[in-house]
């Protein structure tokens, strides 16, 4: 997958500012309204809002992967942050995510949509990738070691 067309700076933050899980996913959204990739902020919400409440998205070694699907959009929109010291995301290792990564994609095109997940899950897997991530400095470089 080509994450160059997913991932664009104006959908990156270094400094996620949410302290709890619903304000981060909040600041994601938010960013994503802001750059202009999403038209209706209020049924994307509810979308991520809803699939977070069937099973929380934070998965292990510092990463979350909140997502939901709607049909108010036609093509896969992605927000990233990034949070140095953490914040509870209810993960499955039960330690704090500082590695966001928010998929929403159309209720009609699920392939891209797990398609990415995969992709930048085989990516986040490496711890080398992760620290890498979380040092930084702008929002090229985090793109550059996301695309490889």
């Amino acid at each position: 997958m080509n994450f160059t067309e997913c991932i664009e700076n104006s959908s990156v933050k270094l400094d996620i500012e949410g302290k709890t899980k619903n304000d981060i996913i909040i600041e994601l959204v938010d960013m994503l309204y802001g750059a202009g990739k999403i038209e209706d902020r209020d049924s994307v919400l509810k979308a991520v809002f809803d699939r977070e409440q069937q099973m929380s998205t934070g998965l292990q070694f510092g990463v979350a992967m909140p997502h939901g699907r709607t049909d108010t959009i036609e093509k896969m929109v992605v927000a990233i942050g990034l949070k140095k010291d953490g914040a509870d995301f209810d993960s499955l290792d039960g330690k704090k995510s500082k590695i966001f990564v928010m998929t929403v994609s159309s209720v009609l095109h699920a392939d891209e949509h797990i398609e990415f997940l995969g992709a930048i899950s085989s990516v986040l897997m490496h711890s080398s990738a992760r620290k890498s991530l979380l040092r930084v400095r702008s929002k090229e470089e985090l793109v550059d070691i996301l695309v490889g």
